[in-house]
């Protein structure tokens, strides 16, 4: 039985993994902050730890509960958007501090964390990134605090996969589409289900090969 962590669990793309890994047969982890979303997905049938990602003491206790188990696949899920910006509107420093603490450093203090877990299992470690990080296919100006969190997971992904690549663990940045969801909103292209369906697909096929790259929910590759 596969052990899948799911680091932001409590709504939207990483809620919907934790129901679809479960219904599989997985043995789900997953983390949230809240007890109202605990007992979603407890009743999913995950077991849940409480991780708020922005607390340093939070993330280390984590690292106790999984207390070395292996982990076969870890998806780092949680995000924020930010400010809604066009143009070259600021982001206020709380704003930007938000959005960096949530996005980039947490995944940097995370997948250290997870290190040993991932490779018991030569595992797969799966970072949830976004198109608007892509440098080469920016074409427009709008969430440029989110852009900028997103180029910067994507940064991190790829110095993770020279690291743990060489302990056989594959580290991918996935692009899950313009999905619906709180995020996402009301008139995004992609439902969640079949956006998490069709990024469970390319984590199933993926092999040391795909360590330290950049895909669509498709399995496209993406410019970084």
């Amino acid at each position: 039985m596969a052990t899948v962590l799911v680091i932001g669990a409590s709504r939207g793309i990483g809620l919907e993994f934790v129901r679809q890994y479960a219904a599989d047969g997985a043995r789900v982890i997953a983390t949230c902050r809240g007890e109202r979303e605990a007992e979603e997905l407890r009743a999913l049938g995950a077991k849940v730890l409480t991780l708020d990602a922005l607390d340093p003491d939070s993330i280390a206790s984590l690292g106790q509960h999984l207390n070395g188990q292996p982990v076969d696949i870890a998806l780092l899920v949680a995000g924020v958007y930010g400010p809604r910006t066009s143009g070259l509107d600021p982001p206020s420093r709380e704003q930007f501090d938000l959005v960096m603490r949530t996005n980039v450093l947490a995944p940097m203090q995370l997948i250290p964390l997870l290190a040993e877990n991932l490779q018991a299992a030569q595992g797969k470690l799966v970072a949830i990134s976004s198109a608007m990080g892509s440098i080469g296919r920016t074409t427009d100006s709008s969430g440029w605090t989110y852009r900028a969190s997103k180029a910067a997971l994507n940064s991190v992904v790829k110095v993770a996969s020279i690291e743990l690549g060489a302990r056989a663990v594959v580290c991918m940045a996935l692009h899950p589409g313009w999905v619906r969801t709180d995020m996402g909103g009301s008139s995004a292209h992609l439902d969640v289900q079949e956006s998490v369906s069709a990024m469970r697909r390319v984590i199933a096929q993926a092999n040391r090969s795909h360590n330290g790259r950049f895909l669509r929910y498709t399995g496209e590759q993406l410019e970084w």
